[in-house]
């Protein structure tokens, strides 16, 4: 009769500090949201259950050599559910390092850096920084550029503005006299805002549309913005096709 293994320490030992480093992450979100920690702090808390997700998924992964059959412990499925309540934690830490070396240090990304959108009603505006960001950003997203769009002000004005309220974006203002939108976005985990402004100019037959983007906590956006303005311009581009037809 063969001899009854043993349970795997590490496989338990792993949903443990996999639930301990869930427990740290879902503090530092509730602290931040209620006003108790400043973002700096709530991103370094939330960095470090990040890492404690990854101590308990490297653990996971061993108790699931030790548990293989071949092995002298059980515990598959500890082994597991410690891997798959570590894995979201472990990849946000790793696409968090990895945007932060490969995106650019700058928050405020625009598709006319000659001539940037100007913020008047959203909360906390910020001028320009003209050069000192704009060599970064053709550098970083050379394809980020405005649209041109063959119709009439009034109705390309109606149109950009339905597709903001489509990207589920707070709409500040709308100056139909300056053909300017302005609107906020918050981020669904933490609630980080972000202001945005959607500018419309005559340009010979064609309106030019122009939007900048930016984040009002921090110095870096981990290529938000840019991914932000990108989504806009590629379904404003989509609603303009299918209004053509």
């Amino acid at each position: 009769m063969s001899e009854k293994k043993q349970v795997s320490i590490s496989s338990l030992l792993s949903v443990v500090i996999a639930v301990v480093a869930i427990g740290m992450a879902v503090i530092a979100v509730k602290d931040y949201r209620s006003g108790e920690l400043h973002f700096v702090t709530t991103l370094k808390d939330f960095e470090t259950a990040s890492y404690v997700a990854v101590i308990a998924f490297v653990i996971s992964l061993l108790s699931l050599w030790f548990v293989r059959p071949a092995g002298n412990r059980r515990g598959l499925l500890p082994g597991l559910l410690g891997l798959a309540l570590s894995l979201p934690l472990v990849f946000f830490i790793v696409n968090f390092e990895y945007a932060a070396r490969a995106y650019p240090p700058i928050n405020d990304i625009t598709t006319d850096t000659e001539d940037a959108p100007t913020f008047w009603d959203v909360p906390n505006p910020v001028i320009y920084q003209g050069s000192k960001v704009a060599e970064l950003q053709k550098e970083a997203y050379p394809d980020l550029k405005h649209l041109e769009v063959i119709m009439g002000s009034e109705k390309a004005f109606d149109l950009a503005s339905e597709v903001a309220k489509e990207m589920g974006w707070e709409i500040i203002a709308e100056n139909t006299d300056d053909m300017q939108i302005e609107a906020v976005d918050t981020s669904v985990l933490f609630g980080f805002k972000d202001n945005i402004v959607i500018r419309l100019q005559e340009d010979g037959d064609n309106i030019r549309v122009d939007v900048r983007s930016h984040s009002r906590l921090g110095k870096i956006d981990r290529g938000v913005n840019a991914k932000r303005i990108k989504q806009y311009m590629r379904r404003l581009e989509q609603r303009l096709s299918m209004a053509e037809v």
